[in-house]
């Protein structure tokens, strides 16, 4: 008798193992966002322990790390030795005080319908889920200057920062004055620090940059904008993705009120 595709199957594919503490169907139909996983639930799946994740003493080729320099390390606001990807973007010293990124900030969650990889060679071959990370989220903060639609900035911030005394808020502190108002900043903090060393803002515009081009961000209303809007910013959005805006206070600028997940 030949058997059912059932019985046959049965025979091939692997049995389904737990994924992070959960079955592999909850992630697989785990909402596009991933919104509602809090950040507890995340660690307790098991993803702490990629912040306990340290960078090798001595690299493969025999080289120590302190003796040498990271890229990051040259920057003028880093400060500390060599750290993992995770934890300078979650528990650093500069993440600490100017940032307040979630695991999903970055990781959005899956969508099965487009994380689902696949082998022709081998139908019965168990799929994997695709770690979904949207390289959108690393050009907000490693994107570069886009001086060139600046007014009165006629050259990149390396050749114009003494022309400005190295301070973003002479022209910030009357144009585009709504800044940082999203839920994976510290928007009180980053000012502050920006108005003592213009480092602070450049490090996110343009001094880390991976990136040849520059994030487009929004224009949100701030006191006493332009009516005419230039061209260059006609296809801006006038306000943040949604969830960057979730328990956001932004009445101070806008007269708008906190935005909660429940009117969303």
């Amino acid at each position: 008798m030949v058997p059912s595709f059932g019985q046959f199957s049965s025979r091939l594919l692997p049995s389904r193992q737990p994924l992070f503490g959960h079955e592999q169907a909850e992630h697989v139909g785990q909402p596009q966002g991933g919104d509602d996983v809090s950040q507890e639930s995340q660690e307790a799946d098991g993803h702490q322990e990629i912040l306990e994740r340290k960078v090798l003493p001595v690299t493969p080729a025999g080289m120590k790390a302190a003796d040498t320099l990271a890229w990051y390390q040259a920057t003028d606001t880093y400060e500390g030795e060599q750290d993992s990807f995770h934890r300078r973007h979650l528990v650093g010293k500069m993440a600490r005080e100017l940032m307040d990124l979630k695991c999903n900030t970055c990781h959005q969650g899956h969508n099965g319908n487009k994380e689902v990889t696949s082998n022709v060679h081998d139908r019965y071959q168990q799929p994997a889920l695709a770690k979904k990370v949207d390289p959108e989220i690393c050009l907000l903060c490693h994107g570069e200057f886009n001086y060139k639609i600046m007014l009165g900035m006629a050259k990149p911030w390396e050749e114009s920062r003494d022309v400005f005394k190295n301070d973003c808020m002479v022209c910030h502190s009357l144009f585009r004055t709504n800044m940082h108002n999203v839920n994976y900043l510290k928007k009180e903090a980053i000012e502050r620090q920006g108005k003592a060393n213009g480092e602070v803002c450049f490090g996110c515009h343009g001094g880390r940059s991976w990136y040849r081009i520059a994030y487009p961000y929004p224009r949100n209303p701030w006191p006493g904008m332009a009516s005419v809007m230039p061209d260059w910013a006609k296809d801006r959005p006038i306000k943040s993705q949604s969830r960057f805006l979730l328990g956001v206070d932004s009445s101070k600028e806008t007269g708008t009120k906190t935005v909660t997940e429940e009117e969303e």
